[in-house]
């Protein structure tokens, strides 16, 4: 389908030509290159200043990604000069604890920010090398988020191999009462199976720390029951797959989501594995689901993508119109296939202990956890934690266990495809 027909379908021919007329502004030469504005952000006059409150930055092989945190949501525009880029965030005050970054690393050379006027704080970005640039928003909390791509100095490119710098794995990883197999067993499938190019894949278990995700109404939380699958997941690959493994989070911690595919692209991962529990204002919704990163075709998908971004439907509209071109690198035939795979092992392996478990296929949608992703990246909703029956499931040790070898078998199933062709 055509980007307008697309944007027609959505209703979101607004928002769509306001951004398109920004990008004609662009290509005709001016200096304002593709300003994200947003009137509804712009302050009174006499209104409190809104703080920026954090300047975080992540080098990766493909790119840097700035990320600038308000208390909420400012107008803005964006300034690219032959050396620098620069942000001017209006009605804003810089707390006294946010810092300029020291970067240098062959993108950026470092990230300056400072009080421009009394009521606007501007932050500059000294480059080292830059093709292209994006900017876009997320929510809760309000964050700015400049991606940076460009040619590398070959030193800093081969960063690539290196993982230091990812969240520590614990050495031994407890799982919850996963079914018992023969060790003789797990060394037979490890020398038989061929991991192929994929050498890396993150598991991400969704939410955590102050985030509790979904919420039963019993109390049950999405962060817990994930990151219970996450870590049974995550074991099974190592073992028996022999697929080295990184997680996003293995506590009880919370990582904003930019910073989730931030992980996933810095340390050279082949997959990204997102886990959820879905959650819905009709109770009786249920069953099993698998998304990749694309725009929402039913208000019920639109929905979804809002609670797992925290944030509204009409931010999910505003993030669709400009989705385009976020996903410039996104594999997207690579994650329907991996999305499928998953769907399919995954429903099969539930079936073998739930038999009226239901198969809601495999969807997409514009979760901002897979935006910036390099890799073939999807999201599970494992089941629903708003439906009696399925938040039974999925507190059972059990269900857990059973959802971590299908989307384990998944995994295998896509890599061997792979092999194959």
């Amino acid at each position: 389908m055509k980007r307008r027909e697309f944007v027609k379908y959505l209703g979101l021919a607004a928002p769509y030509c306001r951004w398109l007329a920004c990008r004609a502004v662009a290509a005709q030469g001016s200096l304002l290159l593709a300003p994200l504005w947003n009137g509804s952000a712009q302050a009174a006059p006499g209104a409190p200043l809104v703080p920026v409150t954090e300047l975080k930055h992540w080098s990766t092989p493909d790119y840097t990604r700035v990320s600038i945190t308000l208390d909420q949501e400012v107008r803005f525009e964006h300034h690219k000069l032959p050396n620098r880029l620069y942000l001017d965030l209006q009605g804003t005050h810089l707390n006294p604890g946010v810092k300029d970054l020291t970067i240098g690393d062959g993108l950026l050379k470092s990230v300056r920010i400072a009080q421009f006027a009394a009521s606007t704080v501007r932050v500059v970005l000294d480059l080292d090398s830059i093709k292209e640039y994006k900017v876009f928003t997320f929510s809760e909390p309000y964050r700015i988020i400049v991606d940076v791509k460009g040619d590398r100095r070959q030193e800093i490119s081969a960063s690539k191999e290196v993982i230091e710098s990812a969240p520590a794995e614990p050495k031994s990883v407890e799982k919850v009462n996963p079914p018992e197999k023969p060790k003789t067993v797990e060394k037979g499938k490890q020398a038989k199976f061929k991991p192929g190019r994929i050498r890396r894949i993150v598991i991400d278990p969704g939410h955590g720390g102050h985030d509790p995700g979904a919420v039963s109404p019993s109390g049950t939380r999405e962060k817990d029951i994930v990151l219970q699958i996450g870590l049974d997941l995550a074991q099974k690959i190592r073992e028996e797959l022999g697929i080295d493994v990184v997680m996003t989070r293995s506590t009880d911690v919370f990582i904003e989501l930019q910073e989730r595919t931030a992980i996933a692209n810095k340390v050279g991962a082949d997959l990204f594995v997102s886990i959820h529990a879905n959650a819905s204002l009709n109770h009786n919704a249920n069953g099993i689901e698998t998304y990749y990163l694309n725009l929402a075709k039913t208000e019920k998908v639109a929905q979804l993508a809002a609670k797992e971004n925290g944030t509204s439907l009409e931010k999910v509209s505003t993030l669709q119109a400009i989705l385009f071109d976020l996903m410039a690198n996104y594999k997207l035939n690579d994650s329907a296939h991996l999305a499928d795979e998953v769907q399919k092992a995954l429903y099969k392996k539930a079936q073998t202990g739930y038999p009226t478990v239901k198969n809601l296929g495999v969807k997409q949608g514009p979760f901002y956890v897979l935006v910036g992703a390099t890799m073939p990246s999807i999201l599970v909703e494992t089941a629903f934690l708003s439906n009696e029956r399925d938040e039974q499931k999925l507190k059972d040790p059990h269900y857990q266990a059973l959802t971590a070898d299908g989307i384990l078998a998944g995994i295998k199933g896509y890599i061997t495809s792979l092999n194959k062709a």
